[in-house]
């Protein structure tokens, strides 16, 4: 039996995908850092339906705590076999006032995490000669948001991550790619005005906001044998608005 980490799967986007993988019998280590009580919610109702289940809490930004999970999921599972990079945060600001200390959180969140995690359980996958690692980018980090100069730039270096690592990492059986959302229907889009969320679904072909499930299958196919040939892609999942 495989097994799947996914960061950041405590609500939302992670959620989904941890929740998918659940279904279709994967091992599932669900991480998450500030937000117990719908991590435990979650971890319980999966173990209830049958699923083999680790729950972890870790700050993916700092070394030592990502080396903890690591040894958790060892102990557990023996390792793992797919990784999803979904943790993250956003916010907006004027340029002008992006501090530094914005800056950094930003990139430590959204980047470090993604390097550490994938440092840690890369061997387990080069030593198995299979693997699969999925990043969780943005839209935005393709063409850019007004107001989020920090989150763009981060969600940018993802899809350089992936084509990058994807080179190295493909003669050992390890497929390395990347989901770009658009606008889905999750926490961190929540306080999007009407006025501003409506012209968002106006200017989507399919004239609707994503799904965290949209995500999670795309996830999926991409954890699946049938995505065995494709690597180093950044896949956009956005209802067609870029």
């Amino acid at each position: 039996m495989r097994t799947a980490v996914v960061t950041g799967a405590s609500r939302g986007i992670g959620a989904a995908i941890a929740e998918g993988f659940a279904d279709v019998g994967y091992n599932v280590v669900i991480n998450y850092n500030q937000s117990p009580a719908p991590a435990f919610s979650l971890a319980d109702r999966l173990s209830a339906s049958g699923a083999a289940v680790l729950l972890c809490k870790a700050d993916v930004s700092v070394q030592a705590e990502v080396e903890a999970m690591l040894s958790a999921a060892a102990e557990k599972f023996g390792g793992a076999d797919i990784l999803v990079n979904n943790a993250g945060i956003a916010e907006q600001a004027l340029f002008s006032d992006i501090s530094e200390a914005m800056w950094d959180r930003m990139f430590d969140v959204n980047i470090k995490s993604m390097f550490l995690c994938t440092k840690a359980f890369l061997p387990f996958m080069l030593s198995r000669k299979y693997g699969r690692i999925i990043n969780i980018s943005s839209m935005w980090g393709i063409c850019g948001a007004s107001m989020e100069v920090h989150y763009s730039a981060s969600k940018a270096a993802v899809t350089g991550f992936t084509k990058a690592l994807a080179k190295e990492t493909g003669p050992s059986g390890v497929t390395v790619n990347c989901i770009a959302p658009g606008l889905v229907a999750t926490d961190m889009n929540k306080d999007i005005d009407e006025s501003t969320l409506n012209g968002l679904i106006t200017q989507t072909p399919l004239n609707r906001i994503g799904t965290p499930e949209d995500i999670a299958n795309l996830a999926l196919f991409l954890a699946s044998e049938k995505s065995g040939f494709i690597t180093g892609q950044i896949i956009s999942a956005d209802g067609g608005f870029l």
